[in-house]
């Protein structure tokens, strides 16, 4: 664990700052620009990720969320560092391109396990704590979870997976907890270093900047109580994924 003795650990939502949120994913990519958002806006992050040694400034605790014993510990230890929790903001995700019988079935189901089973274990692990401050989670979709396209069979299916959980999460712990699906387009992150040349944007000049999504999150952290926003889909003005 990475930590620094002069976190500010009260930070209540009523307060107008977004309080105590945990960002899975939060080393890189869209979790970094949360986890800055946050604390510009007064906030504590903590930040859970694979590979913590680029963070600093914040509290982060190293796991892996397909890890479901690993993140049932380490949330609860994260959430009790900080006194508690107000939001989640599941940033964590991967992918694997390529047709159904060329993607290696352990890889395959690697992409399952972290976009999808990796959401709903961190979410589970922290409803107590949410439920208790009546915060708030943001699930990160994808606009490739409300449009299928070829040789992106296992992303597809986490992110269609993680819209219908969190919907339906929704519907269960209405007036318990606020529950957001965020469906954010392209984004100009190293999310696509790893892939192949074909499958890699060859014009990134219609990829959104990862601090505008984070804004976003951090307009659902705002909302007052009794006000939730429940779906939000965010991207580039000529993004190519949606409709």
């Amino acid at each position: 664990m990475n930590t620094v003795s002069s976190m500010n650990i009260e930070s209540p939502l009523n307060t107008g700052s977004p309080g105590r949120v945990l960002v899975t994913g939060g080393a890189s990519g869209l979790g970094a620009a949360v986890v800055e958002a946050v604390l510009k806006a007064g906030g504590t992050p903590v930040v859970l990720d694979r590979d913590i040694s680029s963070v600093s400034g914040v509290k982060a605790f190293e796991v892996d969320v397909a890890d479901r014993v690993a993140v049932e510990r380490t949330v609860r230890e994260a959430a009790e560092s900080l006194g508690g929790l107000d939001a989640v903001v599941t940033a964590a995700g991967i992918d694997r391109c390529g047709k159904l019988a060329d993607v290696a079935a352990e890889e395959w189901e690697k992409v399952i396990g972290v976009n999808l089973f990796g959401t709903v274990s961190v979410v589970r692990a922290a409803l107590p704590f949410l439920k208790t401050s009546h915060g708030r989670v943001v699930t990160i979709a994808s606009t490739l979870g409300k449009r299928a396209v070829a040789d992106a069979t296992a992303y597809c299916a986490s992110k269609f997976g993680v819209v219908g959980f969190s919907h339906a999460l929704a519907a269960e712990t209405g007036g318990e907890i606020g529950v957001t699906t965020m469906i954010p387009g392209g984004m100009k992150t190293r999310f696509f270093d790893d892939r192949t040349e074909q499958y890699k944007p060859q014009d990134d000049s219609r990829l959104n900047e990862p601090g505008n999504v984070a804004q976003a999150i951090l307009f659902v952290l705002s909302q007052p109580k009794g006000c939730e926003v429940r779906e939000m889909l965010i991207c580039h003005e000529e993004e190519g994924s949606w409709p």
